[in-house]
């Protein structure tokens, strides 16, 4: 299985930080969140990464190569404006092919077991949710008993999943965010998922990447 590391976005929430510097670069503790994301993924055995790139996205691909140093195979997505993470991601289905791919936002530090979701081959979607945080109590699914997700209010996307192509091939090839692809099919009863309440954090802004590097410091976030 292929992944897609999102890495595109402009990180206007964490401005100034992201001023000269792509969020994906920003360090939490002896790492970059994005080289923490490509150890992990390593270990859990995938070997093929495409990452997408738009705002600073030099930076990204000059600091991570061809991925030899993380024993990976790293390839680029690039976009001459931005797509979103849904256009990105219908964008770099040329190099993803037609079988599902894992799909993960570099803006996260989580310790889900990413080995956990290489078997998995769901006709649309198969998404991780999370316990809603505290910036985000409104949440985006409900978890049925039987696995299938619905919209609602219960939990809210990790932003890791993995995705069947077959979900955005009828999406124009146009800017949106993977709401609008997974929002329907949830309703529609296409998206299965699973509840993670392990160790997860949405770095978008300086005061959440903050609690992480303290957590890096005391202990409290998986290596």
């Amino acid at each position: 299985m292929k992944v897609l590391l999102l890495a595109a976005g402009a990180g206007r929430r964490l401005q100034p930080l992201t001023l000269k510097t792509p969020k994906p670069l920003l360090s939490i503790g002896p790492e970059r969140l994005i080289e923490r994301h490509l150890r992990r993924l390593r270990l859990a055995g995938f070997l093929e990464v495409v990452v997408n790139l738009y705002y600073l996205g030099h930076q990204i691909e000059a600091m991570l190569g061809d991925g030899r140093r993380f024993g990976l195979r790293i390839r680029y997505s690039h976009e001459t404006h931005g797509l979103e993470t849904g256009g990105g991601a219908k964008r770099a289905l040329n190099l993803l092919g037609e079988a599902p791919f894992l799909m993960l936002s570099s803006d996260t530090v989580t310790d889900i077991d990413f080995a956990e979701l290489k078997c998995l081959a769901p006709s649309h979607a198969h998404l991780v949710l999370v316990p809603n945080p505290q910036h985000h109590s409104q949440g985006d699914f409900d978890l049925q008993s039987t696995g299938l997700v619905t919209p609602g209010t219960q939990l809210t996307f990790s932003g890791a999943a993995v995705i069947n192509p077959t979900l955005m091939l009828a999406h124009p090839d146009t800017a949106f965010p993977m709401r609008d692809v997974l929002f329907p099919a949830a309703r529609q009863k296409l998206v299965s998922g699973q509840l993670f309440e392990g160790y997860w954090k949405d770095v978008g802004t300086e005061a959440r990447l903050n609690e992480v590097r303290v957590d890096i410091d005391a202990g409290l976030c998986p290596y």
